[in-house]
């Protein structure tokens, strides 16, 4: 069981702190292209919640299982997917994770465990308990994490997820990015309890409300809950509260946010907090900004990969539809 009151180790600091940076200019770039007219695509933003996906995917090893969601650029990205597969298959190359035939919504790369990207709310909730099911069987110490947002929290594959994983033990984390808002929706036009985790307790099923813009207790919250899971003990419910600080998708209306809620949340910016942190851990201002360089070189480089990837031929309109039969 992970200390609560331990602060992660150097190395593991600046682990979560470049995973950091590389979706926040990640989701920077993205925005940036789409602004100029260079990239025609639908974006969901991740602007606010870039701490939370870097402190929770730190907490598991390479080989663990991710299911996520259409706003899962920043989990994608923390998981481990490479930077140049991610930015082909966003736009659209046939050099992407999925041959550029997934795009932004369906991003999948089972060499870093990102099994599935989803853009039907909640339905990620069983898939995860399948995978779980598989470690489970197979004694493989694997832990999965489903991502997913408030919203999701009312279908009723989350309630039926919640109820399987606790009975079954199973290896899974339950991780709601509470964003405060379900699309367009504020959290209390949507929702009949208080937090999300007060719903663990009726399947009796260990659940933790956490600040998932703050680094530190994000990580922490995460490692106990994939200790948890990885001893074979089961499920955890991670609520981590957080602010996403554009629109529901690129160019959306934002304007049913109240102004001083938003103004609140780009207050409270977790990316420039977690790095005055480091600097009051006495972690150097020359180390940091070398990890933004590098981060920036790798950005710059999976761009230039993507736009001159080419697209999908015809061809591969008829192919990873159905298995192919092998020959004898």
């Amino acid at each position: 069981m992970a200390d609560q009151n331990a602060i992660p180790d150097r190395a593991t600091l600046l682990d979560i702190f470049r995973r950091t940076t590389l979706i926040n200019r990640s989701d920077e770039r993205f925005r940036a292209l789409l602004t100029q007219g260079k990239l025609a695509i639908v974006y969901y933003p991740v602007r606010g919640q870039e701490v939370l996906s870097a402190a929770m995917m730190a907490a598991l090893r390479p080989d663990d299982y991710l299911i996520t969601t259409y706003r899962g650029v920043g989990d994608q990205l923390a998981k481990g997917i490479p930077s140049k597969l991610l930015w082909a298959e966003f736009t659209g190359r046939a050099t992407g994770t999925c041959k550029g035939k997934g795009g932004p919504m369906h991003i999948t790369h089972p060499e870093t465990g990102v099994m599935v990207t989803t853009g039907v709310v909640g339905s990620g909730l069983p898939i995860a308990n399948g995978l779980a099911i598989a470690s489970q069987n197979k004694g493989d110490g694997r832990v999965t994490v489903v991502s997913f947002g408030d919203g999701a929290s009312n279908i009723g594959a989350f309630h039926e997820a919640m109820n399987m994983a606790q009975l079954w033990k199973l290896p899974v984390i339950f991780l709601c990015q509470n964003n405060k808002f379900g699309e367009h929706t504020a959290f209390a036009d949507h929702t009949s309890v208080p937090s999300i985790v007060d719903r663990a307790a009726g399947y009796g099923m260990k659940g933790v409300k956490t600040d998932g813009n703050d680094a530190v207790a994000m990580y922490r919250t995460a490692k106990e809950a994939v200790d948890r899971a990885r001893a074979g003990d089961g499920p955890t419910l991670i609520e981590a509260m957080t602010f996403r600080m554009l629109g529901h998708l690129f160019g959306a209306d934002f304007s049913y946010v109240p102004k001083e809620m938003t103004a609140a949340g780009i207050a409270d910016d977790p990316v420039p907090a977690f790095r005055r942190q480091l600097l009051e851990m006495q972690i150097a201002e020359a180390e940091l900004a070398a990890i933004e360089a590098e981060v920036e070189a790798e950005i710059d480089e999976a761009v230039t990969f993507a736009m001159e990837s080419p697209f999908p031929e015809v061809s591969e309109l008829r192919l990873d539809v159905v298995a192919q039969e092998i020959a004898a």
